[in-house]
């Protein structure tokens, strides 16, 4: 699992955290749906490649045992960045194929016939294990996980075209036109044999970079790699726009369910309180954790565990994270309030274009009594918005907010 990205265009909610930790749905984290994956596919050797912010991931992570990956031999593995003799000043890895590449030794001695690498924050449902079996039946140097976007957002991922039998006859790594609407969704099944040589050979003629640069377009020019569609939710939550939409996909009815006996997906619990729901409140279509307490209004939302909505409130197509307070008479719309952050009393976060990127309150930041945060703004972290003086602080959002599903 690759989980050592900065997420930067889900900022400002990967200031604190890496992006795999970043919450979803209140109750989960982002890698937790990958992991639930694996063990619920039945895969007990589990490798996470860290680099950015690790420290609160390993702390979500506790060593496995959420998971029942806490085992003495095999398990889950945290792989940070390291040095060795022939680099003792170490390096961070340029691209996840050079992740593999820093690697290879450790595969290599693991004695892997099937390397399979995922990467730790999508939101999808899925077994892993079928995928093995169609790879090694079919005798891949890499089978590709794919699925359906709109074809203008295809630009945005690996792009593949495939005969009937599912043999790939082109790829291209986010191209400017695209092939179609068929797309890697970040699932790998690759053959040990092949991978390592070729990684070899690839860092030798120079630096190897994502795995869509150099390391696919050798495999599909040796004829033998494979698709294997996934037929089935997938999002791919690297934007605030797709992280928000995400969410309300659920809330909505368009995932996939949580709580089934055969597939449950697990996450590193905290015992917390039953939520408080007052009889001020309103709600309709939320979500409401642990530990949460509701006496406002709440629609099409998701309200976080220890998250308060005060009375007169109004939160509206928005996620309210883990530990945030909404006051009294305050108005929250198409927006993100991440963890520890306040939004005072008669304070605005947010507005009803859905043309715009959602607005952001950062974590522990406070939006004061009275004070205006306008759609598509953000507020970084820990930092505090007075009314009248909102422009010293609140900032546009960078680049764009769209991505696939």
């Amino acid at each position: 699992m690759l989980a050592g990205g900065k997420g930067s265009r889900l900022t400002p909610l990967t200031l604190t955290r890496a992006k795999p930790a970043v919450p979803f749905l209140g109750t989960y984290r982002l890698i937790d749906f990958t992991l639930s994956n694996l063990v619920n596919s039945g895969l007990q050797d589990v490798w996470v490649v860290e680099q950015y912010l690790p420290h609160g991931l390993n702390d979500h992570l506790s060593g496995g045992r959420p998971w029942d990956l806490d085992r003495t031999r095999g398990g889950l593995v945290v792989m940070p960045p390291f040095s060795s003799p022939e680099n003792e000043e170490g390096e961070f890895a340029q691209g996840n194929a050079h992740a593999l590449a820093q690697h290879a030794d450790l595969i290599r001695e693991f004695g892997a016939d099937v390397v399979l690498v995922l990467s730790a924050d999508h939101i999808y449902r899925f077994d892993y294990a079928d995928l093995i079996r169609t790879h090694v039946r079919r005798g891949a140097s890499v089978t590709m996980v794919t699925t359906e976007v709109e074809e203008a957002q295809a630009t945005r991922f690996g792009n593949v075209r495939a005969d009937e039998e599912g043999r790939v006859r082109e790829f291209a790594y986010k191209p400017e036109q695209p092939l179609g609407r068929t797309v890697t969704a970040e699932i790998f099944a690759y053959d040990a044999g092949v991978l390592l040589p070729t990684l070899a050979e690839l860092e030798g003629q120079g630096e190897l970079g994502d795995y869509g640069e150099e390391l696919l377009p050798a495999l599909v020019a040796r004829g033998d790699a494979h698709a294997y569609l996934l037929d089935g939710y997938w999002q791919d939550v690297g934007t605030l726009d797709a992280y928000l939409g995400a969410h309300q996909d659920f809330l909505d009815g368009r995932g996939f369910p949580l709580d089934s006996e055969d597939w449950p997906f697990i996450t590193s619990s905290i015992s917390r309180p039953p939520a408080r729901i007052e009889h001020t409140a309103r709600l309709d279509a939320a979500l409401v954790c642990g530990g949460a307490v509701v006496a406002g209004e709440v629609s099409r939302s998701v309200i976080g565990p220890n998250a308060r909505v005060e009375a007169g409130a109004v939160v509206r197509g928005s996620i309210v994270q883990p530990g945030a307070v909404v006051k009294a008479g305050a108005r929250v719309t198409r927006a993100i309030v991440d963890n520890g952050a306040t939004v005072g009393e008669g304070a605005e976060v947010g507005g009803e274009d859905e043309g715009r990127t959602p607005a952001v309150v950062g974590a522990d930041a406070t939006v004061e009594a009275g004070a205006r945060v306008g759609g598509g703004l953000q507020v970084p972290p820990r930092q505090t918005v007075r009314a009248g003086e909102e422009a010293r602080v609140v900032q546009e959002p960078a680049g764009d907010g769209q991505a696939g599903k």
